[in-house]
């Protein structure tokens, strides 16, 4: 329950809201993620965009080149986040509960509790490398 969100996060891979799916999915593979966080211009997160719905799209009969990402994206409000400040152990938890792959680390954005900007990102590859730098010694959260 020490463990805090802020020490293992990692860099969020975001794409713009205009981005195109076929972009989106280069996106994904270039960084070796299974998740991309949409943002606004002005660095607002927006959406979520996992592999199985850039893989569902890409089967479909649509142009992925001319298709936003927008249109297939999770949108606010329904989107699982968490803080730097959150336990690590929460985080893992909602990442299980929800099924899902990866959260976005958010704060709020210029004072506005309703706008979220994206400062992270924290994986199930997060919380594994915890484990494993716990099990060798090289953790020390007491």
């Amino acid at each position: 329950m020490k463990l805090r969100v802020k020490d293992h996060k990692s860099v969020p891979i975001v794409v713009s809201e205009n981005t195109s799916v076929y972009d989106s999915i280069v996106a994904l593979f270039v960084n070796d993620v299974g998740t991309l966080f949409v943002v606004s211009e002005q660095g607002i997160l927006e959406g979520v965009v996992s592999r199985k719905d850039l893989l569902k799209t890409a089967l479909g009969k649509i142009d992925v080149n001319q298709l936003p990402v927008s249109i297939i994206m999770t949108r606010m409000p329904n989107i699982i986040t968490t803080t730097p400040e959150e336990s690590l152990w929460a985080a893992a938890r909602k990442l299980i509960s929800h099924e899902i792959d990866a959260l976005p680390v958010v704060r709020p954005a210029n004072s506005k509790e309703d706008k979220l900007e994206v400062i992270g990102r924290v994986s199930k590859t997060n919380i594994a490398k915890v484990f494993v730098d716990l099990g060798l010694g090289r953790l020390d959260f007491f």
